[in-house]
């Protein structure tokens, strides 16, 4: 499996001459990406979710599926593309095996904003969106949000101990400054590490290849 890591959020991911992206959202500065079969949108927030992106996939790959809770297909409503609803479903697409995870965005401000659907991606990838949602089973990749208006640097750290991944990198990461970064991943380096796991800082347009 390849994966390389976009501005914030986004993330594309290779696996016998097949392609998967997920949340190709607003900071995201993509190519023109070929062979995709699917497309995961976590959740509605544009930094996720954001319209001329992915009508640029979809003009690169018409035959591809849009997977995403209700919410999301119902801001995808002008989008000529298959589109699929998800819950706590497991799905095959092309070269892909999908299972999602967790109903809910994490709480920013007195309630829950919207949907969220964790996906791990062929039993190796999880990415929770903007969630701590456990996927209750051995990671071998986790890419975990490093920042956000809904989360604190001691709420990270338990999530990564409690996955504990053989490797990690962040995401989320845009409102981070390099400062930011540098205290943050401190922290969040430590517990990977205390956990035998490997601490992976990937910028934009990084890969991460199988080890």
């Amino acid at each position: 499996m390849k994966i390389t890591k976009y501005e914030h959020a986004c993330l594309v991911v290779e696996e016998a001459g097949e392609t998967l992206v997920i949340d190709p959202g607003v900071l995201a500065t993509l190519p023109t990406i070929a062979n995709v079969v699917a497309v995961v949108v976590t959740h509605v927030h544009s930094d996720h979710l954001h319209m001329d992106n992915l009508k640029k996939i979809v003009s690169a790959n018409p035959e591809l599926t849009v997977y995403g809770s209700d919410e999301v297909l119902a801001e995808l409503a002008e989008l000529e593309a298959k589109k699929v609803p998800i819950e706590n479903d497991m799905i095959g697409v092309g070269a892909f095996q999908l299972e999602f995870f967790g109903h809910n965005h994490a709480v920013i401000y007195a309630q829950v904003p919207c949907q969220n659907r964790g996906v791990m991606v062929n039993n190796y990838l999880y990415y929770p969106g903007d969630s701590f949602t456990l996927p209750e089973r051995p990671v071998e990749v986790l890419a975990f949000p490093a920042a956000a208006p809904w989360c604190k640097v001691s709420e990270i750290v338990e999530f990564v101990k409690a996955v504990k991944p053989v490797r990690a990198f962040p995401t989320h990461n845009a409102t981070l400054s390099e400062f930011g970064e540098m205290v943050n991943y401190l922290y969040i380096k430590q517990a990977i590490e205390d956990a035998h796991g490997e601490f992976v800082k990937l910028e934009t347009g990084d890969v991460l290849l199988d080890a």
